[in-house]
C-alpha cells in the first residue's frame, strides 16, 4: 500500500500535521477528540486487523464518533497513515538507547529496535516507505543512527549506505518472520505441519540425486528460530561494515560502485 497521494496538497497537509503547524478545530462545541486519539485509534486497528481494515469510518467507530468529526482534525486516510507511521517510528530511539557508544553498538541497537517495531506494527511492512513523509519520530531515529557513525573515516554517502543496508536487512527478515506467523494464523496450519507435509515429496527428490548439496544438509539445519537467524545475520552484516571501515583509503567500493577509484 502506497502512502502517497496524487492530490497536490497532500504532502503539505501531511507535513503540517506531523510538525504541529496544521490547523485545529476552532468553531463549534468543545471537541471531545484530539489528533493523538485519532492516530492512536488508527494504530490499534492496523495492529489488530491489518492495514486493509483502516478507514476513516472504521476509526470513527473505534472512537464512538461520527466519521465527519474526524475530518476536523485530519483531511483523510492518506494523511492519517503518515501520522501513524511516524507514531510507530517513535519507538526509536528508546530510553535505553546507548549514547556516546561505538558505531557497532549503536547500529546493533537500531537494528534490534526496528525489528521490534516491525513485529509490534506489522502493517508497516505492507506500506510503501520508499518516500516517507518525514516527521519528528522518523527524524529522531535517523538522527540517532547517524550519531553512531560520527567520527568515522567515511563519507556522508557511505553513512547513508550503512543505514540503508541495515534497514533493508531488518525489514526483509521481519517481513519473512511476520508473514510466516500470519500464514499460520490465516490457514490454521503451523510451520511444523506445513513442512511435514513436504516430507514424502522431498524424500523422493533427495533420493533422486538431483539435489546433492541440499541432501547433504544436517537434519537440524532449519531448526533455528527466526529471531536467532536475524541476529546471526545482523552480526555478519556488521562484520562486513567493520571490514569496510578498517580498509580505510584502500577501499574502492563506496555507494557509487567504486568505478572511478578502480580506474
Amino acid at each position: 500500500m502506497t502512502t502517497e497521494n496524487s492530490d497536490g496538497g497532500y504532502l503539505r497537509r501531511s507535513l503540517d500535521l506531523l510538525w504541529g503547524s496544521g490547523e485545529r478545530p476552532s468553531r463549534g462545541p468543545k471537541p471531545g477528540l484530539t489528533l493523538d486519539r485519532i492516530v492512536d485509534a488508527g494504530v490499534r486497528i492496523a495492529d489488530a486487523e491489518g492495514i486493509d481494515a483502516l478507514s476513516m469510518r472504521r476509526v470513527a467507530a473505534e472512537l464512538g464518533v461520527g466519521a465527519m468529526s474526524l475530518y476536523r482534525y485530519v483531511p483523510g486516510k492518506a494523511e492519517l497513515l503518515e501520522l501513524m507511521i511516524d507514531r510507530a517510528y517513535r519507538m526509536m530511539p528508546g530510553p535505553d538507547a546507548p549514547r556516546d557508544a561505538g558505531w557497532r553498538t549503536v547500529l546493533r541497537y537500531v537494528a534490534r529496535g526496528n525489528w521490534r517495531m516491525y513485529l509490534a506494527h506489522p502493517w508497516l511492512l505492507q506500506t510503501n516507505l520508499a518516500r516517507p513523509v518525514l516527521g519528528p519520530g522518523g527524524m529522531a531515529g535517523f538522527d540517532y543512527a547517524l550519531s553512531g557513525l560520527t567520527g568515522l573515516d567515511i563519507t556522508d554517502q557511505e553513512r547513508m549506505g550503512f543505514i540503508v543496508a541495515l534497514d533493508g536487512y531488518v525489514a526483509g527478515c521481519a517481513r519473512t518472520h511476520v508473514y510466516a506467523a500470519q500464514a499460520a494464523r490465516r490457514t490454521g496450519i503451523s510451520d511444523e505441519e506445513f513442512w511435514t507435509a513436504h516430507v514424502p515429496v522431498l524424500e523422493k527428490a533427495m533420493l533422486s540425486g538431483a539435489y546433492p548439496h541440499v541432501a547433504a544438509l544436517a537434519e537440524d539445519t532449519f531448526a533455528v528460530p527466526g529471531e536467532k537467524l536475524f541476529l546471526f545475520g545482523l552480526e555478519r552484516l556488521l562484520d562486513g561494515l567493520e571490514a569496510f571501515i578498517g580498509a580505510g583509503p584502500a577501499r574502492d567500493s563506496g555507494p557509487d560502485g567504486g568505478d572511478a577509484a578502480r580506474g
